[in-house]
């Protein structure tokens, strides 16, 4: 949707300049896989690598409050398992916060066959060139996370095409959806064409949902920081969403490499590709391996054309319509009236309208992937 009367018109353009480096931020990034993989394939070279020999990690034990424990012994824990097999944990980095040659990281470690989540947050250090971690601590949780993904594919377009008219991604759809998998149990990664941070639009702060998230560091810090396709392995995910907002018209639906990457997840894993809103742009240019349109013979929702205002400026600046094109390439496009909502389910296409589909949409694809389990 373009606007709606009940939301703020608000658009937040995320700082385009990195919070660092990014030749520091991915080594970072690479000391702390070291200790991520290393730890979840057993590989006591990579944990060892990933800290400084005098490195202590501050745990909890049940008869001990705090539990200290250095390097070389909780790198040994791994020293009798074999070298390179999978050991059931799944980790993720959450954030990183960088300061000249000191940084504080939050990684996300799950236990699905414990039914349990560990936060770990670690103090690192560069020296001599060389980023490793100094210490760490963790806490734990019971939880439902499995380790299954879903891609939310977003935008980097700060403009209506050419133009100076500011837009976004939409904020409420981002949002909507993102609780409603989080909630589930999922993890949700974003990747953008050129990764980093994307622009916002349609932020409704007297919604208590959006303050809580526009709130959460954690989050905002994924929003700054998504992921670039090269960064993306297909077979990780379940899923992928297409975000809709007026920036989902550009960058995305010519995108070869996101192309690539939602067929490999549609037609290589049995996967869902989804989108709402705007975002159903995403989808107009995507081809099964027969050569054939994917909205070839399905039915599609996605915002209107009819509901576009013709007479506006941003109007002029789109590539294409999405329903002529849907239509044009062989798919149904259907749609109910302003303001409600509308969910398509086409096997494992699913689509919707308009920021009120985006949780049914996601409601939608769990129901999908949990009756496969």
């Amino acid at each position: 949707m373009i606007m709606k009367t009940h939301l703020y018109s608000i658009i937040l353009l995320l700082l385009s300049t990195p919070l660092f480096s990014q030749t520091e931020e991915n080594s970072v990034e690479t000391a702390l896989m070291n200790y991520i993989e290393g730890t979840s394939y057993n590989d006591v070279e990579r944990i060892n690598k990933a800290f400084y020999p005098e490195a202590n990690l501050y745990l909890q034990k049940s008869d001990k409050k705090l539990w200290t424990v250095p390097i070389s012994e909780y790198s040994g824990w791994y020293d009798n398992k074999t070298k390179g097999e999978f050991n059931g944990r799944v980790g993720r980095i959450i954030s990183i916060d960088q300061s000249d040659n000191i940084a504080l990281a939050k990684a996300e470690i799950l236990l699905p066959n414990e039914n349990l989540r560990f936060i770990d947050m670690f103090i690192l250090k560069k020296e001599q060139n060389k980023w490793r971690i100094l210490s760490k601590t963790a806490s734990s949780e019971t939880s439902n996370r499995k380790g299954n993904r879903i891609l939310f594919i977003v935008s980097n377009a700060n403009y209506y095409g050419d133009s100076e008219l500011p837009t976004g991604n939409s904020y409420s759809e981002i949002v909507n959806a993102y609780d409603t998998f989080d909630k589930a149990g999922y993890t949700v990664d974003f990747v953008s064409p050129n990764g980093g941070s994307i622009p916002l639009a349609y932020i409704d702060t007297s919604d208590d949902l959006q303050k809580n998230y526009l709130y959460d560091q954690d989050f905002m810090y994924a929003l700054k920081s998504t992921k670039s396709p090269k960064d993306i392995t297909p077979e990780n995910y379940q899923a992928v969403h297409y975000v809709g907002g007026g920036s989902a018209m550009f960058g995305v639906p010519e995108n070869k490499e996101i192309q690539k990457i939602s067929m490999t997840i549609y037609e290589k894993q049995n996967g869902i590709i989804s989108s709402v809103c705007h975002g159903t742009a995403g989808i107009v240019n995507l081809k099964t391996e027969d050569g054939k349109y994917l909205v070839n013979a399905k039915s599609v929702s996605g915002y209107p054309d009819s509901y576009e205002n013709s007479s506006k400026a941003y109007f002029k600046e789109f590539p294409f319509l999405i329903q002529k094109t849907i239509e044009e390439r062989g798919g149904t496009f259907k749609f109910s009236p302003r303001n409600s909502s509308h969910v398509e389910v086409n096997g494992n296409l699913i689509t919707g309208q308009n920021y009120l589909s985006s949780k049914p949409v996601a409601l939608a694809i769990i129901e999908a992937l949990r009756s496969r389990e």
